[in-house]
C-alpha cells in the first residue's frame, strides 16, 4: 500500500447549489461529478472557450471523446486532459513512470488487448486489483472482458501516453515476437517451407541443364509446351479480367448518368465517420520524411479521426534522427520497431497494428502522394460495402513518368495492372493479390487472419490469398495515391525481383496442401490462382524459350523447326505466331485503355514499346528463384526520394493550418466525392450559448 501515496491528490469538489435539485437518496452520491468535461477544463484554464465550442460542434458531428478532439486539435495538454478526468471521475491520477506496473497483470489481461483498450493493469492489494486507463467511460465496458482473476476492479487514471509507454517498457520484447508469429505456421514463410521449394528449384534447373545435353530436343519441347500453355492461360485470364471490368465500367457509366439525370437518389452515408488508422513503414527515408509530412497535412479527413503512423526499425538511426526533430501533430505519431531476426515491412506493420486506434487500417508506402480525400473514400466505401468485403484497394499511379523512357513504360505497366488486372479479379471475384500501398482492412477482419506473414517479401499478395481463402472479398476503390516509379535500371531488377521471389514463395506456401487449397477456393479461383502467381512466374522464366522462335521468322536454324512442320498439318508455327502477335495485341489494348485519361494521354505512343520493356522481367525472374535458394528472406529495398513529386512538396507550399483544425464535414457525404465543408460559422447560433452546450457533452 506504500505505492498508493505517490498517487495524485484529487481536489475538492464543490458542492452544489441549494437551487439544484437534489436527487433520490440513493443517487445522492454520484459516481463521478457530474459536471461536464469542458466545464472543468475551463475552470483550470486549460482550454480556449472558443476553441472547446469548436470541439462540441464537431464531436456532435463525429463519433470521438470530447478529450482526443482537443488533443488531435492541440487545444489541450494531455496532463490538463488528464487532470480534468480525474476531478470529473473522482479517481487518482497513477504515475506509472515511477511506480510500473505488475508484468504479470499485463499478461494476464494480455498486451495487444491493454494497448487497443488504454488499460494498464497496475496491482492487486488486498484482494483488489487496480486497473489504470485513459478512457474513463469505457471502462465499466470492459469490466467483463478483464480476467476473473483479478477480482474487485478499481479504477485509477492515467494518459495514453504513459499507458503506451508502460506497457512498453515491460512487455515490448513479446510484442516484436508475436509480430514476428502472428499468422498461423501453416500459412507462414517461417515454416522454412522455401527450403523444400529451393530443393524443387534446383532439381528442375539441374534436370533442364542435363537433359539439354542428353535429349535437347525433348527438353526444349516440354519447355515450349509449358511456356505456351502459361501464355495462353495468361491472355484468357487478362481477357476475361478486361471484359468485366469493361461491364463495370459501362455500368457505372450508366448509374452516374442517371444519378446526375435525378431518375435515381443517390446514396447517403449516414451515421458518425469512423476513426481510420493508416501505417507508414519508413527504412532509410530520411531524406524524404519531410516532404512525406508535408503530403500527409493536406489530407481533408477530421484530424481527431486520422490516425497516422509513421512505422521506423530502431536500427535506423538516420531516419529516426530526421523525425526526431520534425515537429509532429498529435495525429501523427512515431512507432519504433524493436531490432529482430528479420526486417520487413510485414514485421513493422504487425507491430505497428497495436498501436492503431482506428477500426479502419490502412497502408501507405514512404513516398506516397494520398489524394486529400481518400480517406473519406475509404469510409464511404467501407459504409455502403457489404460485410463480406473487408479490403478496399486503391489505384497506384506515379508522379514522375516523363523522367526517362524505363519511368514511361514502368506508368503504363501500373496503371494496366490496377486499372485493369487487379479490377477485372475483383470484378471477377476471383483472389486479388494485393498490392503493397492504399490498402485498407476493416480492422476486425484484418486481426482474425493474422494480419501479414513477417517473413513473406511480398505480404500483400500473401494477404490477398488468405483473405479469400476466408470467404472475404476485395473492391477496388475509385482512389488515386501517386508515388515515384523506379526509372533506374538495377532497382528496378531488384525490386521486381523480390515482388516474383513473394509471388513464388506465396505460392509454395498455400500449395502446401493443394486440396485444402481447393476447397477454400472452389474450382474456379483455384485455378485463377494458378494462373496468376505460377503462369506469371513461369512465363517470366520461360520467356527466352518463346523469344527464340523469332528467330524462325529471320530464316536462321532452330531445334524445333523439324518437330512443328510436322505438327497440325504444319500449321504450327503460323499458330504459334499468331498466338504471338495475340498476345501482344492483348497487350497494347489493356494498356492503350488504361492511359486513355487526360493525365496519363501522353503516354499512349508509348504503349506499343512495352515489348521492349517485359524482358526486363527475366532477369529479374531468375534472380528472384536465386533468392529464393540462397536468402529467401532478404528485402531488397529500392531507395524512394530519388525524383521529386513537383513543387507542392515543398514546405512553402504547405497549408498554413495543417496542424490545427480540418475543415468540419457533415455526417453525411452525399456523393462519390466529399461535400464542400462546412464551417464552425455555419452552426446555428444556439449551440454557442456557453455552458448550455457543455451541458450536453457527457464525460468523454
Amino acid at each position: 500500500m506504500a505505492g498508493i501515496a505517490l498517487l495524485r491528490p484529487l481536489r475538492p469538489v464543490p458542492r452544489p447549489e441549494p437551487s439544484v435539485p437534489v436527487a433520490a437518496p440513493e443517487t445522492v452520491v454520484a459516481p463521478r461529478d457530474l459536471r461536464p468535461l469542458g466545464q472543468i477544463l475551463i475552470e483550470d484554464g486549460a482550454v480556449d472557450p472558443r476553441n472547446l465550442l469548436k470541439a462540441v460542434v464537431m464531436r456532435r458531428r463525429q463519433q470521438a471523446r470530447l478529450g482526443e478532439i482537443l488533443l488531435a486539435n492541440g487545444w489541450v495538454q494531455e496532463e490538463a486532459l488528464t487532470r480534468a478526468l480525474s476531478r470529473q471521475w473522482r479517481s487518482s491520477v497513477l504515475d506509472l513512470a515511477t511506480l510500473p506496473p505488475d508484468p504479470r497483470l499485463i499478461d494476464a489481461m494480455g498486451a495487444q488487448f491493454c494497448l487497443a483498450q488504454g488499460l494498464v493493469p497496475w496491482r492487486r492489494v488486498g484482494g483488489v486489483t487496480f486497473v489504470a486507463t485513459a478512457r474513463p467511460e469505457a471502462f465499466d465496458a470492459l469490466r467483463e472482458r478483464m480476467p476473473a482473476a483479478f477480482g474487485t476492479v478499481r479504477m485509477l487514471l492515467c494518459s495514453e501516453t504513459a499507458a503506451r509507454e508502460a506497457i512498453l517498457g515491460l512487455r515490448r520484447t513479446a510484442l516484436i515476437r508475436q509480430a514476428e508469429t502472428q499468422v498461423p505456421a501453416a500459412e507462414s514463410c517461417r515454416t522454412r517451407n522455401e527450403r523444400r521449394f529451393a530443393r524443387l528449384a534446383v532439381a528442375a534447373v539441374t534436370l533442364v541443364l542435363l537433359g539439354l545435353l542428353l535429349a535437347p530436343i525433348a527438353v526444349v519441347s516440354a519447355l515450349t509446351a509449358w511456356a505456351v500453355l502459361t501464355l495462353v492461360a495468361s491472355m484468357g485470364l487478362k481477357l476475361l479480367s478486361f471484359q468485366a471490368i469493361l461491364r463495370r465500367t459501362h455500368k457505372e457509366k450508366v448509374a452516374a448518368r442517371a444519378m446526375a439525370a435525378g431518375l435515381v437518389a443517390r446514396p447517403q452515408m449516414t451515421g458518425p465517420l469512423p476513426v481510420i488508422s493508416v501505417m507508414v513503414p519508413l527504412f532509410a527515408e530520411a531524406n524524404i520524411a519531410d516532404k512525406l509530412i508535408g503530403r500527409l497535412s493536406r489530407l481533408d479527413y477530421p484530424r481527431e479521426l486520422m490516425d497516422i503512423l509513421l512505422v521506423v526499425e530502431e536500427t535506423d538511426r538516420v531516419t529516426c534522427e530526421a523525425l526526431a526533430t520534425a515537429r509532429l501533430p498529435r495525429w501523427l505519431r512515431v512507432v519504433k520497431v524493436p531490432d529482430g531476426p528479420i526486417r520487413t515491412k510485414p514485421r513493422a506493420l504487425n507491430y505497428a497494428l497495436n498501436f492503431c486506434r482506428g477500426s479502419i487500417i490502412g497502408v501507405w508506402d514512404a513516398e506516397d502522394r494520398p489524394e486529400p480525400d481518400q480517406l473519406h473514400k475509404v469510409a464511404r466505401g467501407f459504409h455502403f460495402a457489404p460485410p463480406e468485403v473487408v479490403c478496399l484497394q486503391g489505384v497506384l499511379d506515379y508522379y514522375n513518368p516523363r523522367t526517362n523512357w524505363l519511368a514511361r513504360a514502368f506508368t503504363i505497366e501500373y496503371a494496366s495492372w490496377f486499372r485493369g488486372t487487379l479490377a477485372g479479379a475483383a470484378a471477377l471475384d476471383l483472389v486479388v493479390p494485393l498490392g503493397g500501398t492504399t490498402l485498407f482492412f476493416r480492422r476486425d477482419k484484418l486481426e482474425e487472419v493474422g494480419a501479414w506473414d513477417a517473413w513473406n517479401v511480398t505480404e500483400d499478395a500473401d494477404l490477398g490469398v488468405r483473405l479469400t481463402r476466408r470467404g472475404y472479398r476485395t473492391e477496388m476503390l475509385d482512389t488515386v495515391t501517386h508515388e515515384e516509379a523506379n526509372c533506374r535500371l538495377l532497382p528496378w531488377v531488384k525490386q521486381r525481383s523480390r515482388w516474383l521471389k513473394g509471388f513464388a514463395m506465396t505460392w509454395g506456401v498455400h500449395m502446401r496442401d493443394p486440396l485444402g487449397l481447393w476447397r477454400d477456393l472452389g474450382t474456379r479461383r483455384f485455378l485463377g490462382l494458378q494462373v496468376q502467381l505460377f503462369a506469371s512466374l513461369s512465363q517470366y522464366l520461360l520467356a527466352p524459350v518463346l523469344w527464340s522462335f523469332w528467330l524462325l521468322s529471320l530464316g536462321l536454324p532452330h531445334p524445333m523447326r523439324g518437330v512443328l512442320s510436322g505438327m497440325l498439318g504444319g500449321n504450327a508455327i503460323a499458330i504459334l505466331f499468331t498466338l504471338f502477335v495475340c498476345s501482344e495485341l492483348l497487350n497494347i489494348a489493356i494498356g492503350l485503355w488504361a492511359v486513355r485519361g487526360r493525365q496519363h494521354r501522353h503516354l499512349l505512343p508509348w504503349v506499343p514499346t512495352l515489348h521492349l520493356y517485359f524482358p526486363l522481367g527475366c532477369l529479374a525472374a531468375w534472380k528472384a528463384i536465386y533468392e529464393v535458394v540462397a536468402k529467401p528472406f532478404y528485402w531488397d529495398k529500392t531507395q524512394h526520394g530519388i525524383f521529386e513529386a513537383g513543387p507542392e512538396d515543398s514546405p512553402a507550399a504547405r497549408p498554413a493550418a495543417t496542424l490545427g483544425m480540418v475543415p468540419l464535414r457533415p455526417a453525411a457525404l452525399s456523393g462519390p466525392h466529399s461535400p464542400r465543408p462546412a464551417t464552425a460559422h455555419a452552426a446555428p447560433a444556439q449551440e454557442f450559448t456557453g455552458l448550455s452546450v457543455l451541458g450536453e457533452i457527457g464525460g468523454s
